[in-house]
């Protein structure tokens, strides 16, 4: 925070409100400040609404010049500019003038949040600067360090750390987010900020990271480190699983994924497998444990045919599904009974779990991320609705914040599977 800020009686003028702006939420004033105003600054104007007077915040969206010195001065290297803007009748400590165009955002109400309550200012009203405390107040709906919050960074426009910006975890354990960027402007450094300030003694959160490229192996770092320390003896615990480690039971794929795990079928043999899954899960009702070995008998009781006299036989796909069903039988990562995935075994409060992938092909990627993500949802609901008791494997009575670094990777825009599945 500068001194001339911090905790000011008299606000920091910036400019006088000429009208509105091209459309209803955005009005400009004019100033010859060039060192306040910046694109994306915040600043506010007041007026008495239900007899409160508010401070409504907007953003800088855009400046012009509008009046400054003739170009002449500075084309002429052998004239002074200060001889000749005295002359022009300028003072040249504020030659030009600019003419800005703000967003209106709204006053900010602790219980509702930003409201807009739709009154423009009045032509000639003062624009003033928002200070660093008024904008650490609003931008903020947790406060650094406060239970629940993730400190991320500063605000850009402000000298370092004077307006900190943090998240609310319950908002980001509650929804999606999506943390979008070119390549090499530091997504991962971003989300690895995001995942230490999770596992802060104030926060201690469940957190699971599918991570393709094995880039996150450094969390361990986090043990023993005296910034996540607490008195209590709280320090985060760090798993990582490498290739070696996954294990998928394969009952807790969906027809679709062991679509995508299997080369390429013609449409009839894609028939036969989905209605030989559907027999497969009439058959195992209740069950949550059967095998590939399981499977191959429901493709051989879906691929029969008769004849004109009534003799059944074996159709012709169920052997070249049977080949192929053998082949992902063989894989490492796809058992009968072994599942190390289980969301017993990722989450823990206070606990990132890393999931490594790096030595794993695409589809086999996406297969596994679809199976954890899946059992991790379900988990989670049906532990909320009483339906899974302690001890169970998906036993999950914590919110938990799972990371997928490259999320392209699992979530293809286009596919071979993508015009069947959606």
């Amino acid at each position: 925070m500068t001194s001339e800020q911090a905790f000011s009686l008299s606000p920091i003028v910036v400019g006088t409100v000429k009208g509105p702006g091209e459309n209803g939420n955005q009005y400009v004033f004019i100033t010859s400040d060039n060192r306040h105003v910046k694109i994306g600054e915040y600043v506010y104007y007041e007026v008495l609404d239900a007899n409160v007077q508010r401070k409504i915040l907007g953003k800088i969206s855009a400046r012009c010049l509008i009046d400054h010195l003739p170009d002449r001065i500075f084309a002429d290297t052998e004239i002074s500019p200060e001889a000749i803007a005295a002359l022009v009748g300028f003072t040249y400590d504020n030659p030009e003038i600019y003419e800005v165009a703000v967003d209106v955002i709204g006053y900010f109400d602790l219980g509702l949040g930003f409201m807009n309550p739709r009154k423009t200012p009045d032509p000639g009203a003062k624009v003033c600067l928002a200070d660093d405390r008024m904008l650490r107040q609003i931008l903020n709906r947790k406060q650094p360090q406060e239970i629940g919050s993730a400190h991320i960074g500063s605000l850009l426009l402000r000298e370092m750390n004077a307006v900190p910006i943090a998240l609310d975890v319950k908002e980001l354990v509650s929804t999606h987010m999506a943390i979008l960027a070119g390549t090499g402007s530091g997504k991962s450094y971003t989300a690895g900020v995001l995942v230490e300030e999770l596992l802060l003694p104030h926060n201690r959160a469940a957190v699971l990271i599918l991570d393709p490229h094995g880039e996150y192996g450094t969390l361990s770092e986090m043990r023993g480190h005296p910034k996540f320390q607490a008195e209590d003896g709280y320090s985060p615990k760090v798993k990582i699983l490498t290739p070696d480690d996954i294990r998928i039971r394969v009952s807790s794929l969906d027809y679709y994924d062991i679509l995508t795990l299997l080369p390429e079928m013609s449409d009839r043999q894609q028939s036969i497998l989905n209605k030989a899954f559907r027999l497969l899960q009439k058959h195992k009702k209740g069950e949550y444990r059967w095998g590939v070995q399981d499977l191959i008998a429901a493709v051989r009781e879906a691929d029969v045919q008769e004849d004109e006299e009534g003799n059944v036989k074996q159709g012709s796909s169920a052997p070249a599904l049977e080949w192929k069903l053998e082949r992902l039988e063989r894989s490492s990562y796809f058992h009968t009974f072994e599942h190390t995935v289980s969301p017993k075994d990722l989450f823990e409060p206070g606990q990132v779990t890393v999931l490594q992938m790096n030595e794993i092909n695409q589809e086999e990627q996406q297969v596994i991320c679809a199976a954890v993500l899946r059992q991790a949802n379900q988990a989670r609901m049906n532990t909320h609705r009483g339906l899974i008791e302690r001890g169970d494997e998906n036993h999950l009575p914590y919110p938990v914040f799972i990371l997928l670094e490259e999320a392209h990777r699992f979530a293809p825009a286009t596919s071979r599977l993508a015009a069947k599945r959606y």
